[in-house]
């Protein structure tokens, strides 16, 4: 990552798989990014699974990333200002977002770190300009059958992989560098997304 010379960089959450695992060794790894305006993150749904939330935030502060939990941080990059709001892990089947409206900065580039991908909709309507999501996995293991990409995830949301639109606003899925269940990828492979804002 250090060769991306990011502005700066973005966590959506999932750093562990269960409890037990090497949740230390992964955020020193993470400390190492270097970017201009430093890192961000949010919670995924594994560190409220494994009940690792309090410590991923006090360990993750103590390194140097900031874990935003319906909090948010101003940004400025020349005139430009970009506002990062970030939430921990939005359960399906409940409100999402609740309260996140006021996170939103008026005049500013609204960006919101949430690793469940299905607020995105949601996001919109409260304001925010570009979603961050992770979540899926891409699919994790995908098979084309006639043209159509088949994989779990797609029983679950719409929302998979890469970018999506609804009007102005913007979400991008990325899938990550991780698995969950079978240690493999198939159509999936695993990235660090580089992703560049433009003034339109």
């Amino acid at each position: 990552m250090n060769e991306l010379h990011p502005h700066v960089a973005l966590i959506t959450g999932d750093l562990i798989t269960a409890a037990g695992d090497p949740l230390d060794v992964c955020l020193r790894q993470l400390s190492r990014i270097r970017a201009d305006a430093g890192r961000l993150a949010c919670m995924g749904n594994h560190e409220d699974y494994a009940l690792a939330e309090e410590y991923t935030e006090r360990e993750g502060a103590r390194l140097g990333i900031p874990f935003l939990r319906h909090g948010a941080k101003l940004l400025r990059f020349g005139n430009a200002v970009m506002n990062v709001a970030g939430v921990d892990y939005q359960r399906s089947g409940h409100t999402y977002l609740r309260g996140a409206g006021q996170l939103v900065v008026p005049g500013a580039y609204n960006v919101l770190l949430s690793h469940n991908p299905d607020v995105f909709p949601v996001a919109v309507e409260k304001g925010f300009d570009l979603t961050l999501s992770g979540h899926t996995h891409g699919g994790q293991v995908n098979v084309e059958i006639l043209h159509q990409p088949i994989n779990a995830a797609r029983f679950f949301t719409p929302f998979v992989y890469g970018l999506y639109r609804r009007g102005a606003a913007s979400a991008y899925v990325t899938r990550g560098i991780g698995t969950i269940g079978i240690p493999m990828r198939v159509g999936a492979p695993p990235e660090i997304g580089l992703l560049r804002l433009r003034k339109a």
